[in-house]
């Protein structure tokens, strides 16, 4: 295990030094000297303090630090956000030394005896375009690491069910989802947030999996926050992948367990319910409704615990059922064709990537290309699915174009 980290490292170590090198040769040969004197020593210097931030991270998890600081998240963001502008630099770059070098190859070969043949020098205006596209990625990166990543959005929905009894029209189900309680850094802004919730005043508050990161300790802290979540009908969770304690070895098997004992009392100390391929029932006028709850079921490398079968059990068929599973390829390869109808899943899981574009009439991320269904309502068959971009932030602690949300859905009867 060791020595996969240590060749991972050294291939990433080894692509940001070849990354360098071909920005700070680009700059030196296109850009003024007085001007390169302040590239010179920002390229390199902030390829080292990229992997400072990586290194002062897993020794901060090694003492057992699970939770993130602010310091930290600033400098792994920022310098995350310089390495993506040297990657855009160093294109154009690239892109015209094939050019040069086929040029002066083909000169070279059909050059008569004795010609002088030279590699054609680069031009100002491939220069200008490496700068302009590398301000891209430096501007978004400061956004999202301070503002972008607390930017709470509430996203109003209403769902209108044949299936639906009348007993349950305007019914409100607010979820949330992806919370990721160690990369935070600001606790009053998560709270902010948070209190979003009950400014909806939701009928049933359900949360769709990834409470922490790796360990769930990182929870204890947002304990009081969450516990201040009302809904008259209930407060009700799931576990996402990573909930269960996979992402960082233990010590011991024993360590492991008590890990995940923590989580399950974390949730009730909460106030929530967890569900774990369970369901539960409300009764109004005699009418009757269901939410199921699945363990995580995800494609590989992503953990299958969840059994759907298990899940609607107790539930009679043809009755009105909301389903949370964290991730929505559940949904893709099982639910929809599941022989229990499942009126509407939650998911989340995808994060819209952290990084996109989602406005009226247009959205989207690299993650599509990973995820069939990855943001947003889906309809098939009278079976709906919601995937929600997350409330928290993993990895990059910033949000581009992806801003954190709450989905408020009002379940309408539609008359038939």
């Amino acid at each position: 295990m060791n020595y996969r980290y240590l060749i991972a490292f050294a291939f990433i170590i080894s692509i940001c030094v070849f990354l360098d090198l071909y920005t700070w040769y680009g700059l030196k040969k296109t850009v003024e000297p007085r001007v390169f004197k302040f590239f010179k020593w920002f390229i390199p210097v902030s390829t080292f303090l990229f992997f400072i931030g990586f290194i002062w991270s897993f020794y901060r998890s090694g003492q057992g630090v699970h939770n993130a600081s602010y310091g930290l998240n600033l400098l792994v963001g920022f310098t995350f956000g310089v390495f993506l502008a040297k990657l855009l630099i160093a294109t154009p770059f690239l892109l015209e030394d094939l050019v040069r070098f086929s040029v002066y190859l083909f000169k070279k070969i059909t050059a008569t005896s004795g010609t002088e043949v030279n590699v054609p020098s680069r031009r100002e205006f491939v220069r200008n375009i490496s700068l302009a596209l590398a301000a891209i990625p430096l501007t978004g990166t400061i956004y999202a690491i301070t503002r972008g990543k607390y930017n709470y959005q509430v996203v109003d929905l209403a769902l209108k069910f044949k299936s639906l009894p009348r007993a349950f029209d305007g019914l409100k189900i607010v979820q949330f989802t992806d919370f990721h309680a160690g990369s935070f850094d600001d606790f009053n802004a998560v709270e902010k947030g948070l209190a979003l919730i009950n400014e909806q005043q939701p009928d049933i508050v359900v949360f769709t999996g990834d409470l922490v990161n790796n360990r769930s300790e990182e929870a204890l802290p947002f304990i009081e926050m969450l516990r201040k979540i009302e809904a008259p009908m209930g407060k009700y969770a799931i576990l996402g992948n990573h909930d269960y304690g996979d992402y960082r070895p233990f010590e011991t098997l024993k360590e492991k367990e008590e890990d995940f004992e923590l989580i399950h009392d974390i949730y009730k100390q909460s106030g929530f319910q967890l569900l774990k391929n369970e369901s539960v029932s409300f009764e109004k006028n005699g009418e009757r409704i269901h939410l199921g709850g699945m363990e995580n079921w995800g494609n590989p490398p992503f953990p299958q615990y969840g059994d759907l079968s298990k899940t609607t059990e107790n539930i009679p068929e043809g009755d009105f059922t909301v389903l949370l599973s964290h991730d929505p390829d559940h949904w893709e390869y099982e639910v929809r064709t599941h022989n229990k109808k499942i009126d509407l899943t939650l998911s989340g899981h995808t994060h819209g990537a952290q990084f996109g574009v989602d406005i009226p009439g247009w959205k989207w991320s690299p993650v599509k290309y990973r995820y069939r269904r990855w943001l947003g309502h889906y309809q098939e068959n009278e079976r709906h699915l919601y995937v929600s971009k997350g409330f928290g932030f993993l990895g990059f602690p910033g949000r581009i174009g992806m801003s954190p949300e709450i989905i408020s859905i009002e379940l309408k009867a539609e008359k038939v």
